[in-house]
């Protein structure tokens, strides 16, 4: 019988119902033997970003306390491997090497990566050919240059960016097979769309986005790479997206330093900033990047939760919270989209970039209602955060 735990949060007062739920403890034999049925025979690797990668020699890393995701990567899941889960399932190594820190979202990764020895490694040579299970631990995403490499040389992996001790004890302490199951009953009732429309309200100022599907096969993330088929998962899973055809209208987007900016959106792109509040410089220097480089106000995803999660403070499990949303601007290859990265001005701009809007990251700004026009009919999805009838319906599977 598995142990439970009700984990803390970092947030207050919490909007989302299922902020209570109660998880298994974390188990990483269970974990990548759900994931990555089977796993007889498969050699895997770890991998991690570090700004130095003098650091990584004799895992010195672990000496600086800010590296906690990179520590997680050594305390969790290398002593895990080595600790008797490599032999549980039938698998073998369990290295770990560093490549240097990209400095954003899906950005390229580089040709070099260092093992603890400090030994200089081509990725191409020493990861991409040489192991079948690639697990990468990291500050930024490297879902999209990952799965590019997988298609190419044949490996499925994982990427787990962002790890903390909340994502640990609840996103990645779930039964996949169930959020696979929950996740194709809420894409069963948005596949076939025609069109999604989402009202907002930022600064007592509404607004609209449309984003048209053209009545494309909705997608979902799931966490399940079984078989032997290239695959990389973005774990914590649980959502259901669609790469838009186009969009129009406008949408508020909350900045990093809290600044919050109103979108124009023409012909499927952000081609202008408008500021609401907070530093009118930070709207300046994103009008002129979208000038320098136009393709980066490209809106390439839209993504719908689908799972019954508590608010962790990171993006990558809280976009999976069901009752939120998220757009993604830019690089979009790695969701069946066109966007790849030789197409912007500068490949430093090639990143895929989440815009989360949920109660806990973005409270200043409402999204009273997202719908669903599909096949002749109009489904509300969300409203102010919650799941609709419709989706509580679809979920219950009914």
């Amino acid at each position: 019988m598995h142990e439970i735990i009700r984990p803390s949060t970092p947030v207050e007062n919490l909007t989302n119902a299922y902020s209570q739920r109660a998880f298994p403890k974390f188990s990483l034999s269970r974990l990548l033997n759900t994931v990555f049925t089977p796993t007889q025979g498969l050699r895997v690797c770890l991998l991690i970003d570090l700004p130095d990668l003098a650091l990584m020699k004799g895992f010195a890393f672990l000496a600086e306390p800010k590296f906690t995701i990179q520590r997680h990567a050594y305390d969790v899941f290398f002593k895990g491997l080595k600790d008797g889960v490599l032999a549980e399932l039938g698998m073998s190594g369990g290295e770990m090497f560093a490549y240097e820190l990209t400095g954003g979202s899906n950005l390229d990764l580089p040709d070099t990566c260092v093992d603890a020895t400090g030994h200089v490694h081509s990725f191409e040579e020493a990861i991409y050919k040489h192991y079948n299970l690639i697990l990468c631990i990291s500050t930024y995403s490297a879902t999209a240059p990952l799965t590019a490499s997988a298609k190419q040389f044949g490996f499925r992996g994982a990427t787990l960016h962002g790890l903390n001790e909340i994502i640990l004890s609840t996103g990645l302490s779930v039964d996949y097979n169930e959020v696979s199951v929950l996740a194709e009953r809420f894409r069963s009732g948005l596949t076939g769309a025609d069109r999604v429309e989402i009202d907002f309200v930022a600064e007592g100022e509404h607004s609209t986005l449309r984003l048209e599907l053209g009545g494309q096969e909705a997608q979902k993330s799931h966490g399940l790479c079984p078989g032997t088929e290239p695959d990389v998962a973005n774990l914590p899973a649980g959502e259901v997206y669609f790469v838009p055809v186009t969009a129009e209208g406008a949408f508020p987007m909350k900045y990093e330093n809290g600044t919050l900016g109103m979108m124009t959106v023409t012909a499927g792109r952000i081609v202008h900033a408008r500021l609401l509040s907070g530093d009118a410089a930070t709207i300046a220097a994103h009008n002129a990047k979208l000038a320098f480089d136009p393709v980066t106000g490209e809106l390439g995803e839209l993504g719908f939760g689908t799972q019954e999660l508590p608010p962790s403070g990171r993006d990558i499990q809280d976009e999976k919270i069901l009752g939120t949303l998220h757009v993604a601007t830019g690089r979009s290859d790695h969701l069946g989209g066109t966007l790849t990265p030789d197409r912007f001005a500068s490949r430093l701009n090639a990143t895929h970039d989440d815009v989360l809007f949920s109660s806990t990251k973005t409270p200043e700004i409402q999204v009273t209602q997202a719908r669903v026009y599909r096949a002749g009919e109009i489904h509300s999805v969300i409203e102010d955060y919650q799941p609709s009838d419709y989706v509580k319906k679809l979920m219950s599977g009914q």
